[in-house]
C-alpha cells in the first residue's frame, strides 16, 4: 500500500487509458511500443515509458510491449483482475441509464445492487438489477463486502447518502451529484460532471 501511495496520482489516472487502448489493439496486434501508444493517447513516447516504468519493466528495447502481458499487468496494478461489485444509489434517469449499460463487466466491475428511497421503485427490475429499498443499503454492503459505490441522487441528498455509505464500509465513491462531498480524507472520491468538462473545453474556444 505504501508503494502505491508513492506513485503520483496523475500517473495512476492515466493507467485506465493505457488499458483501454491496449484492449482495442489486442484485437489486431500482438505487440506495440511507446511511440504507438503515445500517438493513440496524445502522449509522448518518453511519457509512456516513464509512466509504465513506475510499475516495473514491461517492455524490451527493440521489441516493445507484449500487449496481452501488459494488459494483465495493468489489470493487476489497477486491482481489476477479479470483478468488483458496486452499489448504485439513486435510480432516476441517470441511474436507470447506468443500470442498462452493458460495459461494466468486461472492464472488471458489475452492479451488485441498486437502491432508492422511492417505495414505488422497490422490486422493479432495471437492467439486471431489482431495485432495493435504501433501508437495506448498509446490510447489503456489509454482507457482500462491497467497497465501491456510485451516487446518482439529486445534489441535495448526496452528502447524507455518502455519509451512510462510508458508515456502511464503502471506501471509494464515484459521484454524479453536482456537489462536493465532505468525507474523511481516507475515502477516495471521484466526480463525474459533464458541465465541468464542457466548461473546461470552452476555455480553449474563441
Amino acid at each position: 500500500m505504501e508503494k502505491r501511495k508513492e506513485i503520483p496520482d496523475i500517473i495512476v489516472g492515466r493507467l485506465p487509458r493505457y488499458l483501454r487502448v491496449l484492449i482495442n489493439l489486442k484485437e489486431t496486434k500482438v505487440t506495440t511500443n511507446s511511440h504507438e501508444l503515445g500517438l493513440l493517447l496524445g502522449y509522448s513516447a518518453a511519457q509512456v515509458r516513464k509512466d509504465l516504468s513506475q510499475f516495473g519493466g514491461f517492455g524490451k528495447q527493440g521489441t516493445g510491449y507484449n500487449i496481452e502481458s501488459l494488459i494483465n499487468n495493468l489489470e493487476e496494478i489497477l486491482n481489476v483482475k477479479v470483478p468488483r461489485g458496486i452499489v448504485l444509489v439513486g435510480i432516476g434517469n441517470l441511474g436507470k441509464a447506468i443500470l442498462h449499460y452493458k460495459g461494466f463487466e468486461k472492464h472488471g466491475f458489475y452492479i451488485a445492487g441498486a437502491f432508492d428511497d422511492d417505495p414505488d421503485l422497490e422490486g422493479v427490475l432495471i437492467g439486471n438489477c431489482k431495485v432495493k429499498s435504501q433501508k437495506m443499503l448498509r446490510s447489503f454492503i456489509q454482507e457482500n463486502n462491497i467497497q465501491i459505490a456510485m451516487i446518482t441522487t439529486p445534489a441535495s441528498e448526496a452528502q447524507k447518502v455518502a455519509e451512510e455509505l462510508v458508515a456502511s464500509g464503502i471506501s471509494a465513491i464515484l459521484s454524479y451529484a453536482t456537489t462536493i462531498l465532505k468525507l474523511p480524507e481516507e475515502i477516495r472520491v471521484e466526480y463525474s460532471d459533464p458541465i465541468i468538462s464542457l466548461q473546461h473545453m470552452t476555455y480553449y474556444l474563441d
